[in-house]
C-alpha cells in the first residue's frame, strides 16, 4: 500500500473514532428528564444520611477525629470524639496541628461556624483552619448536610 493511501486510511479511521465519540456523546446529554434524575443505588437520600456519606466515605473524618487504640487501629468506641494528630509534616510547620477537635455531636459549634469551616476554611477564631485539616470549599447544601449527621451523633460515647 502505497503511503498516501495509508495516510487517506489513518484520516479515515480518525475521523470515523471521533464522530462516533460525538455521536455517544451527544445520545448521552440528550437523556430524556427521567433518565437524568434517577439517583445511583448508592446514593444517600436524606440531609443526615447525605452528611454521613460525606464524614464517612468522603472526607474520612474518624481518620484525624477518633483516637487509636495501642496498636495503631481507629478505636470506635470513641468514634469521632477528637484525638491527637498522628501524622506530622515532612518539614517543621508552626501551625500544624497537635490535636484534632471532637466532632461527634458537634458540641461547642454553632452552625455558622460549621458553615465557616467547611465553606470557607475558616475556624470559629476567625483565622484559617491549621493543617493537616483540608480545607473543603463545600457548597451549603453539602456543609449543612454534614452538620446535620454530626449533630445526629451522641456528644460523647460511654467508655
Amino acid at each position: 500500500m502505497s503511503s498516501n493511501r495509508r495516510l487517506k486510511l489513518g484520516w479515515t479511521i480518525l475521523f470515523v473514532m471521533v464522530a462516533s465519540a460525538a455521536l455517544l456523546a451527544s445520545r448521552s446529554t440528550a437523556a430524556g428528564p427521567a433518565q437524568r434524575a434517577a439517583a445511583p443505588a448508592s446514593a444517600p437520600t436524606g440531609a443526615v444520611e447525605r452528611g454521613r456519606y460525606i464524614v464517612e466515605d468522603i472526607g474520612m473524618c474518624e481518620e484525624c477525629h477518633t483516637p487509636r487504640d495501642e496498636h495503631g487501629n481507629l478505636d470506635e468506641s470513641r468514634r469521632l470524639q477528637g484525638a491527637p494528630i498522628w501524622i506530622q509534616p515532612v518539614h517543621p510547620m508552626t501551625d500544624w496541628a497537635n490535636r484534632a477537635p471532637a466532632l461527634a455531636g458537634f458540641v461547642g459549634f454553632t452552625d455558622a461556624q460549621g458553615e465557616d469551616i467547611l465553606e470557607r476554611g475558616i475556624g470559629p477564631s476567625g483565622l484559617a483552619i491549621q493543617p493537616p485539616m483540608h480545607i473543603y470549599h463545600m457548597n451549603q447544601a453539602d456543609a449543612d448536610a454534614v452538620i446535620a449527621y454530626l449533630r445526629s451523633l451522641p456528644g460523647a460515647y460511654s467508655r
